[in-house]
């Protein structure tokens, strides 16, 4: 069907190519303009499906893809809870390297620290992207970290919004989350070894401010603020993708590091950081080749984080 759209085909023509009813047809119509499809017919000319149409789709997404991704597994889906937890799943089922998890919906999106991720349909990109690194698990902290340049880079490259980073995975845009990242491990505790890595990215791309939960109002915020046309998702979709998959094979490089530094929203200041319950303060000084935060603590010392939660203090 995306082969043609802005192309009219009589319901006659789709009934003989597909062996069905006129009824039929209609019935597909009408359930394929339920789900987001734009879908315009006219008498003596047939349906035309329109280019202003904003659904994910499989091929929509591989359409930019770079060839060597082409062929990656792409699993698109209406709703689910977490793509993170149908992403596990799949690697039970033994789902490869590069397996790609889609969402128009989360139900119960998850976040760092057991919280929610607000994520309705139709406005935001909901993916979890299926990573068998050769990779210790003290150098696992690298991969949210070149996730969250990746979609700075993205970010920059669809808008005209300049990206920050939050150590160490949410995404900011004017001082409002636009995005967050949770990227969850499966080791081999004998080896210390990462057998599987499911990298989270929920990104409000056109979620309206009024959507939002009275909590979220605040503090959350989105990428663009118009509607977006039928292959803008698919396409920052498959640069996302893209993206990921280019910095996470390539981990030996360390360039994206500076990018990180670059965009980061808490180097130079001072802050707050959790430790056993207890709010410690120190200086974001510098981030390390690992990806983990360098804080000089009031007293001189110097520690690193490679994992917790901080607050900017103010």
């Amino acid at each position: 069907m995306e082969e043609n759209q802005d192309t009219s085909i009589s319901g006659q023509d789709l009934a003989d190519m597909l062996s069905v009813s006129r009824t039929a047809i209609w019935k597909a119509i009408k359930s394929l303009k339920e789900d987001g499809y734009i879908i315009n017919a006219t008498s003596n000319r047939g349906y035309l499906l329109s280019s202003s149409s904003d659904v994910l789709s499989s091929k929509g997404i591989r359409e930019f893809l770079f060839n060597e991704y082409k062929n990656i597994p792409i699993h698109i889906y209406k709703s689910v809870s977490s793509t993170n937890n149908e992403a596990k799943i799949a690697i039970l089922s033994g789902a490869i390297h590069r397996t790609v998890i889609i969402s128009d919906e989360q139900t119960n999106g998850r976040g760092r620290l057991g919280r929610n991720f607000f994520s309705p349909p139709k406005s935001g990109i909901y993916m979890s992207i299926i990573l068998k690194p050769k990779l210790n698990i003290t150098n696992s902290v690298l991969i949210t970290t070149a996730v969250a340049v990746a979609v700075c880079l993205c970010i920059e490259k669809f808008s005209d919004k300049q990206a920050e980073i939050k150590w160490v995975n949410d995404i900011y845009i004017d001082n409002k989350k636009v995005c967050g990242i949770l990227t969850e491990a499966i080791t081999d505790f004998e080896s210390g070894n990462v057998e599987s890595v499911v990298i989270g990215i929920g990104l409000n791309l056109t979620t309206k401010e009024s959507s939002f939960p009275p909590e979220l109002k605040a503090i959350a915020g989105s990428v663009l603020h118009t509607d977006v046309s039928f292959s803008t998702r698919n396409r920052i979709a498959s640069e996302i993708i893209n993206t990921v998959l280019l910095i996470c094979e390539n981990l030996e490089d360390r360039s994206f590091l500076e990018i990180y530094k670059e965009h980061s929203m808490i180097l130079g200041l001072n802050i707050l950081y959790k430790k056993n319950g207890e709010w410690i303060e120190g200086y974001a000084k510098d981030i390390d080749e690992y990806g983990g935060l360098i804080v000089v603590l009031n007293d001189g010392h110097s520690v690193i984080l490679n994992s917790g939660e901080i607050t900017i203090r103010t």
